[in-house]
């Protein structure tokens, strides 16, 4: 591993991508070797969506204890959920919940679990596809609670962060935003960097509130590979890292396992997590097979766009990293099927499609402008986004299993159902 030359490309891509900080830090051949820029080592970064990591690892040490059961109805623990649904379900992001609640009208994670249960229309019965879901981790969140007799907060501490020697810093809840590093809103075009707050609501704690250093994400990751300490026996650990069958991360990952995304790079599974905040967007990477951890976290929404042009470069300098690319899969491109067109539901949010030409799509959410999609082989688009004209983000179109007409589209790993109303 060449570290002058990583050093070098963080330096320059922070540069490039109008970054103001990053941390970036890697376990490797027994030792770990950081290196920052315009962050001081342990600064806390909100690290967005790798909470869910770090909830899921708490649900397992519950699970290896008997505290809690993968496969047990959730309505043994929490009455108002449905009796199909189970832990796996929500770990795993496979029980047809949609991601978000427009409407929070309570700080009470049980109410707005009991409200979001009560509200749901299910994308798909549970454990026959995948729709990424904050949700799901809210109702985990839940469920820790109820197992633990403790707040997702102290208990996320008292099992994970404390064992691991990580101090426990949020962006929403106890000591909010004490000790936490500011995100920025980069505008690539003109080059305006704007400091931004932290917006998460309170209820979706346990799907992104975690604020933590690239280091601690890599202490964090070489337990999840196996290290010590052993928070989690050895056969929960690895169905974390285990595929679950019916979970297709298109657009997001090669795989799902039990809290943790998998990627496949020159037949070396990896596994990790990506995670935005308001103006932050951090990474995290662990091969299992050799013990080697990758943690990148930066202040900046550009954080993203650096990670995709880190990924090679690591790669050129001896530390070849799993990631995620659907533009592999791009083939022949074809003219797109006239039931491509309508509208999608996700919840609150709506998906709409509509013809531009014999070739291409348009795509609004909500209402706005988003995407133009070209179709290829297997109803795959690629798609250009309608702000910054960036080509490298892929999404599918899925027909119903029974009489083949499109049902489904998913981006980001979330599906969206066509509305009933266009289907009769």
């Amino acid at each position: 591993m060449d570290t002058q030359k990583i050093s070098a490309r963080l330096t320059a891509l922070a540069r490039a991508h109008g970054v103001p900080g990053l941390q970036f830090a890697v376990h490797h051949d027994g030792r770990t070797w950081t290196h920052e820029v315009g962050l001081a080592a342990d600064a806390a970064v909100p690290v967005g969506s790798i909470t869910k990591t770090f909830t899921a690892t708490v649900a397992m040490a519950l699970v290896s204890d008997g505290d809690l059961d993968l496969d047990a109805p959730l309505s043994d623990h929490l009455p108002s959920v449905e009796d199909e649904l189970t832990l796996r379900h929500l770990l795993s992001h496979t029980g047809g919940l949609p991601s978000d609640p427009e409407d929070v009208r309570t700080t009470s994670l049980r109410r707005h679990v009991e409200q979001a249960v009560r509200d749901l229309d299910l994308l798909h019965p549970p454990g026959e596809g995948f729709s990424y879901s904050n949700i799901g981790y809210s109702l985990i969140g839940h469920l820790i609670e109820v197992a633990t007799g403790m707040s997702w907060w102290e208990a996320v501490d008292a099992v994970l962060l404390r064992p691991l020697g990580i101090r426990p810093r949020f962006t929403a809840g106890p000591g909010a935003g004490v000790g936490v590093v500011p995100g920025h809103a980069v505008n690539a075009g003109t080059g305006r960097v704007v400091p931004v707050e932290q917006s998460l609501a309170l209820v979706d704690a346990p799907a992104g509130a975690l604020a933590v250093s690239a280091t601690d994400l890599v202490t964090f990751g070489r337990m999840l590979g196996g290290a010590a300490p052993r928070l989690i026996d050895p056969a929960e650990l690895d169905l974390m890292r285990t595929p679950v069958r019916h979970a297709e991360p298109f657009g997001m990952a090669d795989g799902w396992g039990l809290g943790l995304a998998l990627f496949h790079r020159d037949g070396v599974r990896w596994v990790g997590h990506d995670g935005t905040a308001d103006g932050t967007s951090c990474h995290l990477r662990i091969n299992p097979e050799d013990g080697t951890a990758v943690a990148l976290t930066t202040d900046a929404s550009s954080g993203f766009a650096l990670w995709r042009d880190l990924v090679p470069e690591l790669a050129a300098a001896g530390l070849p990293v799993g990631d995620y690319d659907g533009m592999r899969n791009l083939n022949h491109r074809i003219p797109p099927p006239r039931d491509c067109t309508g509208s999608f539901r996700n919840g609150d949010v709506e998906y709409a499609v509509r013809a531009v030409d014999r070739e291409r799509l348009a795509l609004t959410v909500d209402g706005e402008p988003f995407a133009d999609l070209s179709l290829f082989d297997g109803l795959v688009f690629a798609m250009r986004d309608s702000d910054t004209g960036d080509t490298n983000q892929t999404g599918r179109f899925l027909r119903d299993p029974g009489d083949g007409s499109i049902r489904w589209i998913q981006i980001g790993g979330r599906l969206a159902r066509r509305q009933v109303s266009e289907m009769a």
